[in-house]
């Protein structure tokens, strides 16, 4: 199934969309030089991320998945492993997993969690994701390895 067209809003239908970091880089990351350096963002963070060995699930949610002409940046949400630790990282792969550091070195709003930490359960700590700043939910993207048309 392919990645949903959006709706009026501009915004993904609501859920979570599931699709490989391919899928997301060519309905999201053309047309445009903006668009273009944010998936290249996206991509360098979500290989850093794949590396730990300890990543659960990545979703990509934000004005980066909408039909916002020039998003400024990537918004991502990681569920890590129980036995994630930041101390096993390198440098340049730690800094990932400090919001502030990575907002300033990846251009991204990173946010991330141990899956035993997800209050509620792994899927609602997904599903709050789709929550916009001013009320209201749209559709958001989750990064899988391989795609079947069959899944969600």
């Amino acid at each position: 199934m392919p990645i949903p067209a959006f709706n009026a809003q501009g915004d993904l239908p609501i859920g979570v969309h599931p699709a490989n970091l391919e899928e997301v880089i060519k309905r999201f990351g053309v047309e445009d030089s903006q668009r273009i350096n944010v998936a290249k963002r996206l991509e360098c963070i979500y290989r850093f991320a794949v590396a730990t060995g300890h990543l659960a699930r990545f979703i990509v949610f934000g004005s980066f998945v909408t039909d916002k002409p020039a998003p400024n940046d990537v918004d991502i949400f990681m569920v890590m492993d129980d036995d994630f630790t930041v101390d096993s990282l390198t440098d340049e792969q730690a800094v990932l997993f400090d919001h502030t550091s990575a907002d300033s070195h990846f251009g991204a709003s990173v946010f991330w969690i141990r899956r035993l930490a997800t209050l509620g359960g792994e899927q609602t700590m997904i599903e709050y994701w789709k929550t916009k700043r001013g009320g209201g939910e749209r559709g958001i993207m989750e990064l899988v390895e391989k795609r079947h048309d069959h899944q969600r």
